[in-house]
Formats: C-alpha cells, sequence, structure tokens
C-alpha cells in the first residue's frame, strides 16, 4: 500500500471514530435529579389516588338513587344517635313514692296537731283555755286560718300547672321546676284543705261529727250547699292531685280530661270561700279572692288562646304503591 493510501485509510478511520462518539453521546439520555424525580412521582400518585376517590364516591352515591334519577342528591347528614332511655320507674317505686307523699302530709298532719294543743298553750297565754276550756275557740281559727291557706295553695298550683307550656315557664329554671312546684302545691293544698275539716271536731259551737265534715252536704246546721260544694272541691282536686302518679296507667287523654275538671274545682272552692267563709266580709280577704279569681280566669283565657295559636303537625303523605 502506497503512502497516499495509508493517509486516507487513517483519516477514513478518524473520521468513522468521531462520527460513532457524536452517535453515542446523541444517544445516551440525561438523567434527572433523583429528588426531582421522586417528587415528580408522588405527585402523580397523589393525583391518581384523589381522581380514584372521587370515582368511587360518585359511583356510591349513583347506587343509592331510585331508578329513573339522572342528577345525584346531596348526602344526608348523619344523624345522632339517640341517647339511651332512662328506664321508667316501676310500679313498686311509684307506689312508694305515693306512700311517701301520704305518710309526709300525716306525719305533718299529727305535728301540727300536737304543737297546736300541748306545745303552743305554753308559749302564748290564753292559748290553753281556748283550746281545752268550757268553750274552745282555737280549734275554729284553725280551722279558717288553714282554709285560706288551702286556697291559696290550690291557686298557687293551678297558676303553676296552667305557665307549664308558656313563656312563663322559661323566665326562671325552666319546665321541671314549675311542675314540681305545680305537684307539690297542689298536694299541700289537699293537706291543709283535710286539716280544715277535720279540725272542726274539737269545736264545741259548730258540733260537727265525721260523717257531717266527710260526706258532702250530709250538714245542715251552716249553709250546707256552699259547705257542700267545697267537700266536692276538695275531693275532686285531691284526685286530680293523685294522677299525678297515675298517668301511666290511666292514660294520657284521661289524665288530660281529669286536668281539666280542675278548672271547675276551683270554681268551687271559690265559691266555697266567698259564701261560707266567716272571713269575707274582711276586706283583705274580699280583695284577695277578686285578685286570685281574676288571675285564675286571665292564666286561663292565655293558655287556651295559646294553644288555638299552635300550628297543627303536619302528616307527611305515604305515596302510593
Amino acid at each position: 500500500m502506497s503512502a497516499s493510501e495509508h493517509d486516507k485509510a487513517a483519516r477514513l478511520a478518524a473520521i468513522r471514530a468521531q462520527n460513532a462518539a457524536k452517535k453515542a453521546q446523541s444517544a445516551e439520555p440525561v438523567s434527572p435529579a433523583p429528588q426531582d424525580k421522586a417528587a415528580r412521582l408522588a405527585a402523580i400518585r397523589a393525583q391518581n389516588a384523589a381522581q380514584k376517590n372521587q370515582l368511587a364516591g360518585a359511583n356510591q352515591v349513583m347506587a343509592t338513587l331510585p331508578l329513573g334519577t339522572t342528577q345525584p342528591v346531596a348526602t344526608p347528614a348523619p344523624v345522632a344517635k339517640p341517647s339511651p332511655s332512662v328506664p321508667s320507674p316501676s310500679t313498686e317505686e311509684m307506689l312508694e313514692d305515693v306512700s311517701a307523699n301520704l305518710m309526709s302530709l300525716l306525719l305533718a298532719l299529727i305535728i301540727g296537731i300536737v304543737a297546736a294543743v300541748l306545745v303552743l298553750p305554753r308559749w302564748i297565754p290564753g292559748l290553753s283555755s281556748s283550746l281545752l276550756g268550757e268553750q274552745p275557740k282555737a280549734f275554729w281559727y284553725l280551722s279558717r286560718s288553714s282554709g285560706l291557706v288551702a286556697y291559696s295553695l290550690v291557686w298557687l298550683s293551678m297558676l303553676f300547672g296552667l305557665s307549664l307550656t308558656g313563656k312563663v315557664a322559661r323566665l326562671w329554671n325552666g319546665g321541671p321546676t314549675m311542675l314540681d312546684l305545680h305537684q307539690h302545691a297542689s298536694m299541700l293544698g289537699i293537706g291543709f284543705g283535710l286539716f280544715h275539716t277535720v279540725i272542726l271536731l274539737g269545736d264545741g259551737y259548730s258540733n260537727y261529727t265525721l260523717k257531717q265534715l266527710l260526706v258532702p252536704f250530709a250538714s245542715s246546721q251552716y249553709k250546707p250547699l256552699w259547705v257542700g260544694l267545697g267537700q266536692v272541691g276538695l275531693y275532686g282536686l285531691a284526685i286530680v292531685s293523685v294522677s299525678f302518679w297515675l298517668k301511666r296507667w290511666i292514660g294520657r287523654s284521661a289524665w288530660r280530661i281529669i286536668h281539666y275538671a280542675s278548672f271547675g274545682l276551683f270554681l268551687l272552692v271559690l265559691a266555697h270561700g266567698i259564701f261560707s267563709g266567716s272571713d269575707t266580709s274582711m276586706p283583705l280577704v274580699t280583695l284577695w279572692y277578686w285578685v286570685t279569681g281574676a288571675s285564675g280566669v286571665f292564666m286561663t283565657l292565655y293558655r287556651v288562646l295559646i294553644m288555638r295559636r299552635k300550628p297543627l303537625p303536619v302528616v307527611a303523605a305515604t305515596p302510593r304503591a
């Protein structure tokens, strides 16, 4: 091979090596930084997971729609679980409660009589002769005073009962406190009413017998009509008071009817106090009858108007099959 041919082959080999190097350099990919590549991969995975969650939620809502619905509706808010109901008291517990209240009234009555007969005469001069003398007058005075107290407690009980469903009960401590006051005032009124009746057995001037005091219209010596109406009112209010603990057995409708009768019974007691009470001629007692009677009528009318303004409950119509 000549020198010229040798040089030509060398130049051709150099050109081929240079072209091969350029091809290898252009074919080698430029690798990104490892951190940038991991970040982009995590972002792509998070975006894909979010799209999958949205698609799964839409499929679940569409699956719960009725047939023929083309638009999804808003999913209802989760309903709070009801609190566990308080167990209702048993029959034995309710009877024990009633008996405890009756025993408390009886004990208070006995303590009051013992205090009136034994303790008070030692403190107040002349009271022993008024109680144990030839013509005792303390029994008559105790009957008159306890009658006014019993009537006032019955009036308070009626006002508390009429205020249970109105805005008055929200002014202080709410309805439960008003309900307790309503029940206790009623029971105390019955207790003082019984004391007002039975204490007359010690009065030697009126000479009432036990039958005349307990049986309505059985007495004839002093205004038998108005005295008998007072006895009927006392027994009726006692039934209303006991119905607090009998509501579970007699039902709500019968319980409401019994309580509606308390308005008429209050009027009987008011008429008994006005027409047969010996203190009606006193100006303060007459004013008290006017105030309590007018407030009772006012609260009754207010309760009726409030109940008529309440909207009736709307009953949703059930779709036909």
